[in-house]
Order: C-alpha cells, then sequence, then structure tokens
C-alpha cells in the first residue's frame, strides 16, 4: 500500500471500519511515515469531536410495528422480536461491538509480529549482504585454521571452533567479529565455487538441536545447536551443497 492509498484511507481507519488486512497494513506505514502519523492525529480529533457531538435517537415505536407486521404471523417469534426491539440497547451493541472489533485488530497484530526467531534469522542474512556489499568479509584474512582461531583471543568470550575444510572444497579464507541477537559473535568465512559462507558462532544454554534449512531473501540458511554452541550458515550456495557444508562442519566439530 502506497503513501497516497493510506492517505486515503486514513479516515476510515480513524473509525476503524477498515478489514484486519487493511488496518495491518496502514499500520506498518504509520510506523515509518511522520506525515501521516500528524495527518491520522488530525482524523482522531475530528472523528472523536464528530462522534461527542452527534445526536443519538430511539427507534419510533411505529418502525418497530412495521417490521413486526412484515414478519410471518407466529405467535412466539412475532412476540420475541416485538420484546427484543423494545428492550436492546443499541448503545451497548455499539461499543460491544467496537471492543470486538479492537480485540480482533490487536490479537491480528500480535499474530503478525515476527517472532525472535524471525528477527535473528533477518539479522543473519542482513549480516551477509552487508559483509559483501562493502567488500568486509574478512578482519583476519588466512586459510589457516591455526592463524584465524588465535585471532579471536581477547576479542570474545568465548574460543569458536575452528575447522579446515578445503580438502573437501570449502577453503576456510578468513575470519571476523560481527554483532546478531544482541551479543558479539564469531564469523568464519569459507568458500565454494567463488561463493562465500558467512558461519556465525556464539554461545548458548539452548539444548542441542539438529540442523534445519532455512529461506530468507534468495539465500540459504542452516542453523543447528551443538555443545553449548549456537550455528548459523548463510550462503547463495544451493540448498544441497550449504547442507553438505554443515554437515561437514557439524562432524569436524564433534570429532
Amino acid at each position: 500500500m502506497d503513501h497516497q492509498e493510506v492517505l486515503e484511507l486514513l479516515p476510515a481507519f480513524a473509525d476503524q471500519e477498515l478489514g484486519i488486512v487493511e488496518t495491518l497494513e496502514i499500520q506498518r506505514h504509520l510506523d515509518g511515515c511522520a506525515d501521516c502519523q500528524r495527518e491520522y492525529a488530525a482524523q482522531r480529533i475530528v472523528s472523536a469531536r464528530f462522534k461527542k457531538e452527534a445526536s443519538y435517537f430511539d427507534a419510533p415505536p411505529h418502525l418497530a410495528e412495521r417490521i413486526i407486521a412484515a414478519l410471518p404471523q407466529d405467535t412466539v417469534s412475532t412476540r420475541f422480536w416485538h420484546l427484543g426491539w423494545n428492550n436492546f440497547n443499541w448503545r451497548n451493541f455499539g461499543a460491544a461491538m467496537a471492543t470486538m472489533l479492537a480485540l480482533a485488530w490487536s490479537v491480528g497484530l500480535y499474530l503478525n509480529l515476527p517472532s525472535d526467531q524471525d528477527k535473528l534469522t533477518d539479522e543473519v542474512v542482513a549480516s551477509h549482504v552487508r559483509s559483501l556489499q562493502v567488500d568486509h568479509l574478512s578482519d583476519v584474512v588466512s586459510t589457516d585454521q591455526h592463524t584465524v582461531k588465535p585471532w579471536f583471543n581477547g576479542k570474545l568470550n568465548f574460543s569458536p571452533p575452528v575447522v579446515d575444510l578445503a580438502p573437501q572444497g570449502f577453503p576456510l579464507v578468513g575470519g571476523r567479529l560481527d554483532y546478531l541477537g544482541g551479543r558479539p559473535v564469531a564469523a568464519l568465512v569459507y568458500r565454494h565455487a567463488k561463493h562465500p559462507i558467512n558461519l556465525y558462532i556464539w554461545p548458548t544454554t539452548d539444548r542441542d538441536a539438529p540442523p534445519q534449512l532455512q529461506n530468507r531473501q534468495g539465500f540459504h540458511l542452516v542453523r543447528w545447536t551443538w555443545d553449548g554452541m549456537n550455528y548459523w550458515t548463510v550462503s547463495d550456495l544451493a540448498a544441497n551443497d550449504l547442507e553438505q557444508f554443515a554437515g561437514m562442519v557439524r562432524s569436524m566439530v564433534r570429532q
């Protein structure tokens, strides 16, 4: 939904007259658009003023009689309708409906919030893309695991396992410091057929978990947990090649 569409729908949004999908799209737009936020605030003031000054009228008795007369002449149902019409509190009904819509809107927003796992996945992909765009794959450039591993000493409060997979076609080319999930992590860089692979490692208290393949923004990711460490690897490699790489890292680390 573009800026102009949002502006056109703001009055209906302020009066909670839109469906869940449109409501969520407009809310997302408002979160990042100061102009629309100001317009929405103005719309709410106008809407509140109209509601405050609006007059409310009870349905006239003859309207109820006309509706009852048009209904099938069944004594029980007619009496029920008559009693229901006369005793129905339309103002309370409107308040109840407004509450239900607000609740449905809140539930919809909650269900559409990204999980912590989704946020971390986005961070991993963003870090991988950023390392390619600024040509900053490595802080330490070396194909020797005995050079890369000691480089992290004093820079992290843990020692990441560094394995040599050159004989298997996945040579180590370096490493760097990165930041994911609110903490510093080790990023090891490998290559396969000119495709860079980032392998992120950091400590965790989570229990061991097998590899899981994901796709995000055209990249493949494989993540797993082993022996108090989280492992996330991401690349534009084919899914089976990245899974093969992850399997070799796991087997070497577990030796």
